[in-house]
């Protein structure tokens, strides 16, 4: 079964007008892990997420060094609409673009309060393979 997130996963797009946003957790080289909140995280297309990376701190750095991410997204006020409630994780592999057609095309779809805080487009594009989605209890959803 491949990834596909056109459905109803796309209301990540909203979570930071919702009030809540996606955590990344990325590990470095050696295995230090670190939680980031990305508010500008989005289902680029069926199997890949996408976000703006504009802090270029620790999240860049591992990402550098260390490819495989999970995300982690929670909006309690969608529990209703979604089975065992709107808790995800995606697993997946992260590709840095720092240039290129899909580096515009992520910049254009980010939220415009994210896009207002890198006026000059210093940021990176940061697309996730998902190789795996679950629910809170772990129980896969995808893969």
């Amino acid at each position: 079964m491949a990834i596909d997130m056109t459905g109803a996963m796309t209301v990540i797009d909203s979570a930071q007008a919702d009030g809540v946003v996606c955590l990344l957790g990325t590990a470095s080289a050696d295995g230090a892990p670190q939680i980031s909140p990305k508010g500008s995280m989005m289902v680029f297309d069926g199997g890949r997420l996408a976000y703006w990376e504009r802090s270029a701190r620790t999240a860049l750095e591992n990402l550098r060094a260390n490819p495989r991410v999970v995300v982690y997204y929670r909006n309690s006020a969608k529990t209703e609409r979604f089975p065992r409630g709107a808790v995800w994780r995606f697993y997946g592999r992260a590709t840095v673009l720092t240039e290129g057609e899909q580096r515009d095309q992520v910049f254009e779809r980010i939220v415009p309060a994210e896009r207002d805080k890198d006026p000059d487009r210093k940021g990176a594009a940061v697309l996730i393979m998902v190789e795996r989605i679950t629910d809170l209890g772990g129980n896969v959803i995808q893969e």
